[in-house]
């Protein structure tokens, strides 16, 4: 073979790789944008002041309800660790001495006693 011939070659590889990549990045484009969350339109800062305001009106002293923020958070949260989109049925705020209670016994439990 002689020079001319393999950078001709070469040129046509690097073409072709070129082409390849760009196919790929076209396709990840695609993924990313089917997979990625609908953005949602940020409420005006006045009607947000006016819904918590309502909020803190009508709310007995029990526990807050979960706030639509804090909802998707921890549906992105739960979709990024198990690696596909979730669905939320309920939230419930669990308060219980057990979950203390085995926090201390993990925490003695890893020191060393003689």
């Amino acid at each position: 073979m002689t020079m001319e011939t393999q950078a001709t070659e070469l040129e046509t590889l690097v073409r072709e790789i070129r082409d390849q990549i760009a196919a790929l990045a076209e396709r990840v484009a695609r993924l990313e944008a089917a997979s990625a969350p609908r953005e949602r339109v940020a409420a005006a800062p006045e009607a947000a002041a006016e819904r918590a305001a309502a909020k803190a009106v009508e709310t007995p002293a029990g526990p807050e309800p979960i706030s639509e923020e804090e909802l998707l958070a921890i549906s992105g949260a739960l979709a990024a660790y198990f690696g596909v989109r979730v669905h939320v049925r309920q939230i419930r705020l669990i308060s219980s001495a057990a979950w203390a209670q085995q926090g201390r016994v993990s925490i003695q439990a890893s020191h060393r006693l003689y």
